[in-house]
């Protein structure tokens, strides 16, 4: 492979990084904070849409780069443009936000960017070394991030919830990565497939258990989910959103890579175990969830539910079961999108921001619009039809079936009854309850037109663009096979 096509394999890293660099120095000279966030989060935005452009040429097909260690194939780019978007819309929807706060500080927009890179290494590993670079790199910049608010307790003390349990699945993933080398003589992927291909030793299994763990971390799937609903609730709530829809794309797709590339031999060995957090997830995220009394909190427990149903595909081991988790995943990250960018919107007269569900009540009268969008986010993150998050859903089952685990899919079905109830009750606050004070007036064009965009694609006329997106998800599917 020669040098220029390296540098396309490794382009929307090498944008990202080069850009953020930049602007960084730029943020740390300026003079005017609200004049250059504006300036660099543009700029920002602009560096994202040219790595997402990137990954439509031919170097998404090269394969391995650097002898392996990192991968540009269908799946990383389908893994990237999901992560890319999604950090584009945690930009646009803040600066309200943090106008109100008075933290209007260039530096989040370049937190973003640094966090992206470390997300695009994570999805294009193929070595243990490189999954963990990518990684730290985004965790560092989320640790960050959740304590952004620093006159904020509830941030700080997010902040450190998440550095202090971050680094004990760091330490985890760490041990299983020696215990992996120790025992397969090898950090590549490909070299511990091919060990695993002549037996599981019992060394070897010890450290696949504890990169599974590491990595569930990351997905915050049960029993690993513990850091979830302080840190979302207690972040400033784009970095809420930021969390709740970019890494957890990366984090899945890193989880999906390392299970059907490096341990794709010994899928009798980690499917019980993903079927174990499978279904601890959808249980515990749809009943601890019921008697939630904050939105954001309620949206956590809705994250671990849905990282539930998305593992039950997973735990398929099959291509359909691989492309069924990228298509739950895109769907996933609209819905969870408009949710947060509905909550964005719940402020009193005085501009600060409510987070109670009860304050929702009787908002079909004050606000029918923005009732209208919340009914439809929850309608569809309960999967109901004919609304388009039914449908993602319906693969998950699907390709559980097909790979036998009828029993798996049924227990998921009945689980998801039980998130329906939580989501459900929402809208039943919005539009029979008595109404609440109503919210505060908010003139944001931008956040109106995100929603709405949101809001038609998880609407019925989401299923258009299942062609689209099945094919991309199918194809992405295959460079694991």
């Amino acid at each position: 492979m020669t040098f220029w096509e390296i540098v396309q394999a490794i382009a929307p890293e090498l944008i990202i990084a080069f850009g953020a660099t930049e602007l960084l120095l730029q943020a740390a000279w300026s003079k005017n904070p609200a004049r250059t966030y504006r300036t660099v989060s543009w700029m920002a935005i602009g560096l994202l849409v040219l790595a997402s452009l990137s990954l439509l040429g031919p170097a998404h097909h090269a394969g391995a780069v650097f002898d392996g260690q990192y991968r540009a194939d269908q799946f990383a780019a389908f893994a990237k443009l999901l992560i890319f978007l999604a950090s584009i819309v945690a930009i646009l929807m803040t600066p309200r936000f943090f106008a109100r706060e008075g933290e209007l500080h260039a530096e989040y927009p370049v937190l973003i960017l640094f966090s992206a890179i470390g997300m695009g290494i994570m999805v294009s590993a193929g070595d243990l070394l490189m999954l963990y670079i990518g990684l730290e790199l985004q965790s560092l910049s989320a640790y960050v991030l959740a304590s952004f608010l620093r006159r904020d307790t509830r941030s700080a003390e997010a902040g450190l919830k998440y550095f202090v349990l971050g680094a004990l699945a760091s330490g985890i993933l760490l041990y299983g990565i020696s215990l992996l080398y120790g025992f397969t003589g090898t950090t590549l992927f490909d070299g511990i497939a091919a060990s695993l291909a002549d037996g599981v030793s019992t060394g070897e299994l010890f450290g696949i258990v504890f990169v599974l763990a590491g990595i569930a971390f990351k997905v915050s799937a049960v029993p690993f989910h513990m850091w979830t609903p302080d840190v979302y609730e207690g972040a400033p709530t784009p970095v809420t959103a930021f969390f709740a829809s970019a890494p957890k794309v990366a984090a899945m797709a890193l989880l999906v890579r390392v299970a059907m590339e490096g341990m794709g031999p010994a899928a009798s060995s980690w499917q019980q175990i993903v079927i174990f957090m499978a279904l601890a997830s959808t249980v515990l995220g749809g009943v601890a969830a019921i008697g939630q009394p904050n939105i954001k909190r309620l949206l956590a427990y809705s994250s671990i539910n849905n990282v539930g149903f998305a593992l039950i595909g997973l735990a398929a081991a099959t291509q359909e079961g691989v492309a069924s988790v990228l298509f739950y995943m895109a769907v996933y990250v609209a819905m969870t999108l408009g949710a947060f960018l509905v909550v964005m919107r719940m402020v009193d007269a005085d501009g600060r921001p409510v987070e109670s569900i009860d304050s929702l009540a009787g908002l079909s009268r004050s606000r029918p619009a923005l009732a209208a969008a919340m009914a439809v986010f929850m309608f569809s993150l309960a999967g109901i039809p004919p609304l388009f998050g039914f449908w993602p859903k319906f693969l998950v089952f699907n390709a559980a079936v097909q790979a036998d685990l009828t029993w798996l899919a049924a227990i998921g079905i009945a689980t998801s009854v039980i998130g329906a109830y939580y989501y459900i009750k929402i809208v039943k606050i919005m539009y029979f309850d008595e109404p609440a004070p109503a919210f505060g007036p908010d003139h944001d064009k931008v956040g109106a037109g995100l929603i709405l965009a949101s809001a038609l694609f998880v609407s019925p006329l989401g299923y258009l663009t299942i062609p689209l997106i099945d094919a991309a998800a199918q194809n992405a599917a295959l460079a694991l096979f």
